[in-house]
């Protein structure tokens, strides 16, 4: 299963953690580990691209761990981090038995 923890201080993201495979079809068939990976990545590129803001990352080489860390946060990154929540949260919809969305609210 793919595990996505949230953390989010006063409705602001501050980090975001994805792991695991969701084991829903052979490796490299696994349309629901391509459209989280998707949906990830799409939103971190546009954070760098479109923001001045340089996140901290963390990449597991082998698809299995996913980590960023915003250190500043402003409007259109967090806005960028909602809408990545969002899209997981509808493939979640979907796929409940291969990936699972847990928000945290942090200090």
């Amino acid at each position: 299963m793919v595990h996505v923890e949230v953390n989010l201080k006063n409705d602001v993201v501050k980090s975001i953690e994805m792991s695991g495979h969701a084991d829903f079809a052979a490796h490299g068939q696994d349309i629901v580990c391509a459209g989280a990976s998707s949906v990830v990545f799409g939103a971190t590129n546009s954070i760098f691209q479109l923001t001045n803001n340089e996140p901290v990352l963390d990449i597991d080489n082998d698809g299995g761990y996913f980590y960023l860390e915003i250190q500043e946060s402003d409007e259109s990154v967090n806005l960028i981090l909602k809408t990545m929540i969002i899209s997981l949260e509808t493939i979640e919809e979907s796929y409940k038995d291969y990936i699972k969305v847990t928000k945290s609210e942090v200090d």
